[in-house]
């Protein structure tokens, strides 16, 4: 008791020690303050770092390696399809353009596997998938080398087409599950992160909360006993010190609901979309690549076909569609879909970015995909019919030209209108990121000051009171 007493007139008994007492409270709930909000700024810029040059990188670099073994496979099937026996009654233009394209998707793979090896360092999991991408991509490479140094000589068809066979077997065996397992492994930890920054960023919104009330409440306690103890109505330097601490309270506050509403732009709105959209067109192009597999291979054309079927449901799902059904089914369920955004005839990667439209010009964007696509699937089943019709010559030249009007040509208008769909995503993408970084710098700095000013003002307001009682 007698301790307790002593501490009662040591700390409150008397006037001069109620007004330090209640100095020091605002001054360690202003640091708390400040101190919560540099954490949560110092947090929200890592997480940004986090997904700007990690997490988004490597996923998009797994989706693009997808796409870049898709697209290598499907050139070398063009090379060979093209090339006529060692260059007699080659076709000149889609053989030149396989060949550049076939390189271009080889150096891509090399620069995404080593971008891929970076990222992975430290995990033991990706590293291992790295691994076995990197020493099944060298097999492949020299299956396909072989095929193609064989096509070279007179006859080597045959030849050439064992070695493609075991190359295209390899890469739908192993390499594309890999990248693909690459590819959901990379963007699970996006999620993962994602996930546990938004609660982060809601835990300290309440802190910032449980620290500013009390805070602005030190404060108007601290003006009402002034005004009751020296009756005056107002303390000048404490009515500035509480308009910058609850203004530095409402800025922190919005730094962290601002950063959790740009990440969550970032994530669902913009990167669910480029992800749906990276692997819509990796799809596209292995579906593609099956249309020159079908015409290359007559032993494997059941099974090319019924791959190619595949893809397209995995891309627009059309409930137990066939190959003579297809086309029709496509057209009554985007007629449905056009009435009704939310009529649910169809599935596939098509129908989640539709359901994910967020910004100016994207649905047009979407729907331009789709229409081009309805084109696309139109050619395939000429394909086949002047395939069926013995014009198997007529069936590669318009597989395989790129002349308006041809298969290729309506491909590359399909890819075209995909790439701005994931333009819009991706700008967005880079423009939250750019906002959440402005909003944590600008706004971190501006409350910061503020609560030093409160800190500088209390102090000042209550000097001259505490210096009667010296």
């Amino acid at each position: 008791m007698a301790a307790r007493a002593a501490l009662r007139r040591r700390f409150w008994a008397t006037l001069p020690a109620r007004l330090r007492l209640l100095r020091a409270a605002t001054l360690l709930l202003a640091i708390a303050v400040a101190g919560l909000l540099t954490v949560a700024g110092l947090a929200a810029n890592g997480t940004w770092d986090s997904v700007s040059e990690r997490d988004a990188p490597r996923t998009t670099s797994a989706a693009d390696l997808n796409l870049a073994l898709n697209d290598m496979d499907a050139q070398a099937a063009n090379i060979l399809l093209s090339s006529g026996d060692a260059g007699k009654g080659r076709l000149q233009t889609p053989y030149d353009k396989a060949v550049g394209f076939y390189g271009e998707a080889r150096r891509e793979i090399g620069h995404d596997l080593r971008t891929l090896a970076g990222a992975a360092q430290g995990e033991r999991s990706g590293e291992k998938t790295v691994e076995n991408l990197t020493d099944d991509f060298a097999e492949y490479q020299e299956l396909i080398g072989r095929a193609l140094e064989n096509d070279g000589h007179t006859g080597g068809k045959p030849a050439a087409l064992a070695d493609y066979r075991k190359a295209t077997d390899l890469l739908q065996d192993k390499l594309l599950p890999e990248s693909r397992t690459l590819v959901s492994a990379n963007d699970r930890a996006f999620d993962a992160e994602y996930t546990a920054a938004r609660s982060t960023l809601s835990a300290q919104l309440a802190a910032t909360a449980v620290l500013g009330v009390p805070l602005l409440a030190a404060l108007g306690v601290l003006q009402w006993y002034l005004v009751r103890r020296f009756h005056r109505i107002l303390n000048p330097p404490l009515l500035a010190a509480t308009a910058c601490a609850l203004f530095a309270v409402i800025l922190g506050a919005q730094m962290l609901t601002s950063s959790s509403g740009d990440l969550r732009g970032a994530r669902r709105d913009a990167f669910d979309s480029v992800v749906a959209l990276s692997r819509a067109r990796a799809i596209a192009y292995d579906a593609n690549a099956d249309e020159s597999r079908y015409l290359l291979d007559p032993q494997r054309r059941e099974q090319y076909a019924q791959s190619f079927l595949a893809k397209s449901q995995k891309l627009y799902g059309i409930r137990g569609a066939t190959f003579g059904t297809y086309d029709a089914g496509l057209a009554t369920s985007w007629r449905a879909y056009r009435s009704d955004h939310h009529d649910l005839r169809f599935t596939g990667e098509f129908r989640r970015e539709l359901d994910n439209i967020t910004f100016p010009g994207e649905r047009a964007a979407a729907e331009k995909t789709v229409e081009t696509y309805a084109v696309y699937q139109r050619d395939d089943r000429r394909i086949r019919a002047l395939l069926a019709a013995g014009k198997e010559r007529e069936a590669v030249e318009f597989c395989m030209d790129w002349k308006p009007g041809t298969s290729n040509a309506h491909f590359g208008a399909w890819m075209a209108a995909l790439d701005k769909v994931t333009d819009i995503n991706r700008a967005h993408f880079t423009s939250s990121v750019r906002d959440g970084r402005g909003v944590v710098s600008g706004l971190l700095s501006w409350a910061g000051t503020l609560l030093l000013a409160a800190m500088a003002f209390t102090a000042l307001g209550l000097r001259p009171l505490l210096a009667e009682f010296r």
